[in-house]
């Protein structure tokens, strides 16, 4: 009986302990997306379809099941958007859009020029959108910093 106190115990303290890298505990990432925050009117005049679909610039993280959130626009050419969820230890994905890329991908989707908590991404993955999209991926450790 004693035994199975002891696991138990082992259990508690295993779950409920510190949150180190791997555990998949939530922690802050900060996403900025270093690009044009007005719209080109070029590109929205030789790609309406996508523009229109595409919208205002915005991200979609796997850990939020790709939904779509919103940028900020900060200054001319700087977006960002804050998460404080993020699963620690484990590979994140995200997928910005971008109306004016869509002169380079038809979905508008982005893979250049974007960091998280500072540092640039560059791990190109696949993401579930219109088909398979292009995004980026990243581990996220206990302590902030991000491993692309």
């Amino acid at each position: 009986m004693r035994d199975c106190a002891a696991i138990g115990m082992a259990v508690f303290l295993l779950s409920c302990g510190d949150n180190p890298a791997g555990s998949g505990g939530p922690g802050s990432v900060e996403i900025v997306y270093e690009a044009a925050t007005a719209l080109d009117t070029a590109v929205a005049a030789r790609f309406p379809g996508c523009v229109q679909g595409v919208g205002q610039t915005h991200v979609h993280p796997s850990w939020r099941g790709f939904q779509r959130f919103t940028m900020t626009a900060v200054g001319t050419d700087l977006w960002e958007i804050n998460f404080d969820d993020a699963p620690v230890g484990t590979e994140l994905r995200i997928r910005v859009s971008d109306p004016n890329v869509c002169a380079q991908n038809p979905t508008g989707a982005s893979t250049n020029g974007v960091r998280a908590n500072g540092q640039l991404l560059s791990r190109i993955v696949d993401t579930p959108g219109s088909g398979v999209e292009p995004g980026l991926a990243f581990v996220l450790s206990g302590d902030g910093t991000v491993i692309p």
